[in-house]
């Protein structure tokens, strides 16, 4: 579906678009009316969206109690002071979202909104609502990256080339001594996948708040190291599944808890990108040299390569390639280590993470009881050891429902995420659609009425307008899904900073956020089971009892 085809047509029910029979919308009224959940539930999407919200109340009209966490701002909340370990792309990402940005991104969006009046990227960006926080540390190998993110971390008045910044925040060399500092009361880590675990638990030790972008881990044995750390400090800990913020995935998972579309058998989600970018071959820096970069602190911690090198042995991790470059400094491994095992987690932790903790949300599944994969590189011949075609099913007999994963990195062909039900079914991008099933035991009746007409979306909900300057295949991955916007009460937010705002507002309320360490714990055992099941050519099993993967 193009940009244009979801654009949120606010002449038209603002953010609701119902299919109405031919003879009108006061008759269709009057008809759904009488239908005892459905028919409430449409009814209430074709009022206005002011009269949507107040209609909430009314006891037959279809409320939807979940939305997403913005949570209440204390009055006079103290100040958080963070840390900031890795200014990569995501890293950047991050420090935006929480109202930091580089002057040269400044006058970046100053661009693009000269060049286009409905580009409001840096409209929106000045308006984001200051969240009470400092930027006392940055730590970065990369020293262009790391001066960028004093220099981020010194704008606080989002000030563009022509701005000046004094007391730039200390660039520390070493992660580990910026953990160590008095001044810093929480972190945020966004560095390659391999040094999530290591960090997450020295940031804990050193008693510092933790938001961690995904995946949790890099491998099953340190994910218990890391979920025991969190649960035994009094740190607050959020992964990075902005996704728990989209108001669409709270809506489905009203309607699905409401018993809407009847039992959930099958939940069908995907990865689809198809250039270099989206295939992670990032830019290489021009400045990136054995002289900028830190290469012996990007290659990890010695003592958790071992471990892993133990652990892929000790798996009979067949597909897996060994790291026979590892010593060798490498700009392409630098800048593109999404492509290898020794750094990544592959399409498993990269992509899958997001799509099953979407899931999980809305679904309550936990971890499911098997995973089986399959795939390769199929496209992307350029050395990369992580598959660039995966297809894992993730099974759940409790349940009696299969979610299946698929991606490819050589096709952008639009799927949306489906849950396939008995009596209807959820279809999820950047809108929700409710589709009747023809063979519906529940609306039967309506169907055969002519009230109903099935295989015909007949609820839609559109969160908000179309993204502005989309330019890459990554970019439209994650605005069909709702990862970059999401709308609350009508007001468009930017779904990284909801999730941040909500993690800093928890370590002031000392209340825990929406994907902790529980949540965190059961997406990186999904993810690790569907690498496992990928490596070692066969169906791993999730132990409940003992809470350990086991092999086929």
């Amino acid at each position: 579906m193009s940009d244009k085809e979801i654009v949120n047509n606010e002449n038209e029910n603002q953010n609701s678009h119902l299919n109405v029979p031919k003879n009108g919308r006061r008759e269709a009224l009057k008809t759904l009316a009488t239908i005892p959940v459905i028919g409430a539930m449409a009814y209430g999407v074709i009022k206005k969206k002011n009269q949507e919200y107040r209609n909430k109340r009314v006891g037959n009209i279809f409320a939807f109690e979940t939305t997403p966490t913005v949570m209440d701002r204390q009055p006079d909340g103290q100040t958080i002071r963070l840390g900031i370990i890795g200014f990569g792309i995501r890293g950047s990402q991050l420090m935006q979202a929480l109202g930091f940005a580089t002057p040269q991104h400044i006058d970046h969006l100053k661009d693009l909104a000269k060049q286009d009046v409905q580009n409001t990227r840096y409209k929106d960006f000045l308006e984001q609502e200051d969240l009470n926080i400092v930027v006392n540390g940055v730590c970065d190998i990369f020293d262009v990256y790391a001066k960028e993110a004093a220099t981020a971390g010194a704008n606080k008045n989002r000030e563009g080339s022509e701005g000046k910044f004094a007391n730039l925040p200390v660039i520390y060399k070493n992660y580990k001594d910026l953990l160590a500092a008095k001044d810093i009361d929480a972190v945020i880590i966004a560095t390659p996948d391999h040094w999530h675990g290591t960090m997450v638990i020295d940031a804990v030790n050193a008693g510092k708040h933790v938001y961690v972008e995904k995946p949790l881990t890099w491998t099953v044995p340190e994910t218990y190291l890391v979920a025991d750390a969190v649960k035994k400090s009094n740190v607050i800990f959020q992964l990075g599944h902005q996704g728990r913020q989209i108001e669409i995935n709270h809506r489905a998972k009203e309607i699905i808890k409401k018993g809407l579309i009847g039992k959930v058998t099958l939940a069908e989600v995907s990865t689809n990108r198809n250039d270099p970018n989206g295939a992670w071959v990032y830019s290489i820096h021009p400045e990136a040299n054995p002289s900028t970069i830190d290469w012996k602190q990007f290659e990890g911690n010695p003592v958790r390569i071992k471990e892993y090198l133990d652990y892929m042995t000790s798996v009979g991790a067949t597909k897996y390639v060994g790291p026979d470059s590892r010593d060798k400094f490498s700009l392409e491994r630098f800048f593109r280590w999404r492509c290898w095992w020794d750094y990544s987690t592959g399409l498993s932790g990269d992509l899958l993470t997001h799509e099953y903790d979407a899931m999980n949300h809305m679904l309550d599944l936990g971890i499911p009881a098997s995973a089986t994969s399959s795939g390769g590189v199929y496209f992307f011949k350029d050395g990369r050891t992580v598959p660039d075609v995966l297809q894992t099913t993730f099974e759940f007999p409790d349940r009696d429902m299969t979610m299946l994963y698929t991606a490819t990195l050589a096709s952008q062909y639009n799927r949306p995420r489906k849950i396939m039900a008995t009596d209807a079914t959820i279809e999820l991008g950047s809108t929700l659609n409710v589709t009747i099933d023809p063979q519906s035991e529940l609306y039967r009746e309506k169907i055969q009425q002519g009230i109903i007409k099935a295989g015909e979306p007949f609820y839609r909900y559109a969160s908000g307008k179309s993204i502005d300057a989309l330019s890459s295949a990554t970019e439209m991955y994650f605005a069909e899904r709702g990862l970059l916007f999401s709308y609350v009460e009508g007001k468009r937010y930017n779904t990284t900073y909801l999730h941040l705002r909500e993690w800093i507002e928890c370590i002031r309320q000392k209340k825990q956020p929406s994907c902790g360490i529980k949540e965190a714990f059961e997406e990186a055992m999904a993810a690790h089971m569907g690498t496992r099941a990928y490596l070692e050519g066969r169906t791993m099993y999730w132990d409940a009892d003992k809470q350990v993967i086991t092999r086929g």
